[in-house]
């Protein structure tokens, strides 16, 4: 009975062996074969894991991309944005100059059709940075101007006279200072009348109730030419009083202008 028994286990023994060589003979034999489908299965075990981790590397790295894009576009913008203000700067500039020179022009033009009566002047100082109605041009003695010469707009509106004058500068008083009186002609009658300075460019003229004013009528200094001092705006009045005052505003707004002409 034990001598069939070892035998029997001697069997199984020389089995395993035999076992065991065959399949170190197959393994060595088809060594390329094998390894082959354990690559492939490894592969295929873990390629949605490398596929997941490559696009999300691939998201990110677009993720960037896009902040660095939108970073370059907002620079150009600003590049772009500082270069269109330095050419609005650049091109105010010089229609401003372009302005100052046409309106120049236009007085130097005026000039021209009696050089011996007009003297052009620039404007220092206006109303608001003057007490009063009055202007301050850089003209004086040396440029011949003397107390009383007329001082006009372009077009020949009469703005005042002047009052002061010095060496490089004289003051003007606007015809339209509060209290200032100037005798002129309204519309096409011949009767003359006293306007009134209100401040500000506004005059009024006291005239009987029964003195008819059409609309926009003109206010002129008396003489051959009719120089427009004011244009009727409208009239108030009292039923109690028998004059009424006729409210006239200057054709010119003085905070507008930079030249004035001197009539010497």
């Amino acid at each position: 009975m034990s001598y069939h028994l070892d035998k029997k286990l001697k069997r199984k023994k020389y089995f395993r062996i035999f076992i065991f060589i065959i399949l170190f003979v197959f393994i060595i034999y088809f060594q390329k074969g094998i390894f082959r489908i354990l690559s492939v299965g490894a592969n295929a075990v873990f390629r949605p894991f490398i596929t997941l981790g490559n696009n999300i590397g691939e998201n990110f790295s677009n993720f960037g991309a896009y902040f660095r894009i939108k970073k370059n576009v907002y620079l150009d913008n600003e590049n772009l944005r500082k270069e269109l203000d330095e050419k609005n700067a650049t091109l105010a500039n010089y229609n401003s100059i372009l302005d100052e020179n046409l309106k120049l022009k236009e007085s130097l033009d005026r000039m021209g059709e009696n050089k011996e009566s007009f003297i052009i002047a620039g404007i220092l100082s206006k109303p608001r940075k003057s007490v009063f109605d009055t202007l301050v041009i850089d003209i004086g003695e040396k440029t011949g101007i003397s107390v009383g010469n007329l001082v006009f707009a372009k077009g020949g509106v009469p703005l005042g006279k002047i009052v002061e004058v010095y060496g490089n500068s004289s003051k003007v008083l606007l015809f339209s200072t509060a209290g200032e009186k100037t005798e002129v002609v309204v519309g096409s009658s011949d009767v003359y009348l006293e306007a009134i300075g209100r401040g500000g460019g506004n005059f009024e003229i006291n005239v009987p109730r029964d003195f008819t004013i059409i609309d926009k009528a003109e206010a002129v200094l008396p003489g051959i030419t009719p120089y427009t001092v004011a244009v009727f705006e409208k009239v108030i009045s009292d039923p109690r009083d028998s004059f009424v005052k006729a409210l006239f505003v200057s054709p010119v707004n003085i905070q507008e202008i930079k030249f004035v002409e001197v009539k010497k």
